[in-house]
């Protein structure tokens, strides 16, 4: 699973050994244990990466040959950049916010898992090094 957390200042992703169910249901518990509000709702969230990275050629034969694998699509955006959209779920304590967690699951209900979780965390590892080069210039 991913997790990619919004703040005002930008985002962060993270992968999670979690159920995508199990952690959104504890989620869920906290903020109804704590009186907060909670929005929930299926959404689409994205992510840039360099388009200069030499494994963005490995990602995109991995995301055309997997069956298995859902809500995943790779656009290119200029000759900077790629954009990678993942399709999950959305949870904010404002339904109108910019602020808050996305969370996502690339297995199918088909799924046996491995391929899923390979290529979760190859876009940890992707994302993690773009924001080492980023930082680095």
């Amino acid at each position: 699973m991913l997790k990619l957390t919004y703040t005002e200042n930008g985002f962060y992703l993270e992968r999670l050994s979690n159920s995508l169910e199990e952690w959104v249901a504890t989620r869920v518990t906290l903020s109804l244990r704590a009186g907060a509000s909670l929005w929930v709702e299926p959404s689409t969230a994205a992510f840039l990466l360099p388009r200069d990275m030499p494994q963005l050629v490995e990602l995109e034969k991995a995301v055309r040959q997997q069956e298995e694998i859902e809500g995943i699509n790779l656009s290119i955006c200029d000759t900077d950049y790629m954009e990678v959209s993942l399709k999950g779920t959305w949870m904010s304590s404002n339904p109108d916010g910019e602020e808050g967690v996305f969370v996502v699951s690339l297995c199918n209900s088909s799924c046996s898992g491995d391929s899923a979780h390979r290529m979760e965390f190859f876009l940890w590892k992707l994302w993690q090094e773009s924001q080492t080069s980023v930082s680095a210039t």
